[in-house]
């Protein structure tokens, strides 16, 4: 095997002397005197996707701050609403309640005015002064009826917490026990709606003498 042929440096020197290119493969060297320069580096790209992530937290943060002032300006907005609403409502009730008590105050005026003609006749006759005071006990009477609280004094009828109050209990062997055999205060009311109980006499069952 012929051995491989190494380029004579004299020949490259002789060659660069004359202004001739190099041989392919081997490295021009610098003139007699001529100071080499040292290759510079390529300045780096700026990072993209640093500043691509940069801009998107500064974004997430304007967006942010912009729906927590729309949800604070709708906070204030649903304040103002229920307290108008609460001042409403609170006017609403003042008005019926007024008007509730004016309906019920002219439900007794025709009695007020029964009355009134009782105490004109009150130097008449006897009679008529206690028929005119009865009329007018009727006409309360009705007005309690049609404000929902109608009078009740019944005996015979089993007694009902809700509607009696037992203020004394007797022995009676003609009433069945429990049953209701005297009324010593009538009651208003019905239902589950009461201005008072009525105060009544209750029956209890004899004891058996031993």
């Amino acid at each position: 095997m012929a051995a491989q042929r190494q380029p004579e440096p004299e020949l490259d020197n002789e060659r660069a002397g004359r202004g001739e290119p190099a041989a392919a493969g081997t490295a021009t060297p610098p003139a007699p005197g001529q100071a080499t320069t040292p290759a510079t580096e390529a300045p780096e790209a700026p990072d993209a996707a640093a500043e691509v992530s940069d801009a998107a937290a500064g974004a997430d943060t304007i967006g942010a701050a912009a729906a927590l002032a729309d949800l604070e300006d709708r906070w204030r907005r649903a304040l103002a609403d229920l307290d108008n609403l609460r001042k409403r409502y609170a006017r609403e009730l003042a008005r019926e309640r007024a008007a509730e008590r004016a309906r019920v105050a002219a439900e007794w005026l025709p009695v007020v005015d029964g009355l009134d003609r009782a105490l004109a006749h009150a130097n008449d006759d006897p009679r008529a002064v206690v028929e005119g005071v009865r009329a007018v006990r009727e006409q309360a009477l009705a007005v309690l009826a049609r404000l929902g609280y109608p009078r009740h004094e019944e005996v015979g009828v089993p007694f009902d917490p809700l509607q009696h109050e037992a203020v004394k209990v007797v022995e009676d062997p003609e009433a069945a026990p429990g049953t209701v055999v005297q009324v010593l205060r009538p009651g208003y009311g019905q239902g589950e709606h009461w201005l008072r109980p009525a105060a009544v006499v209750v029956a209890t069952a004899p004891v058996m003498q031993g």
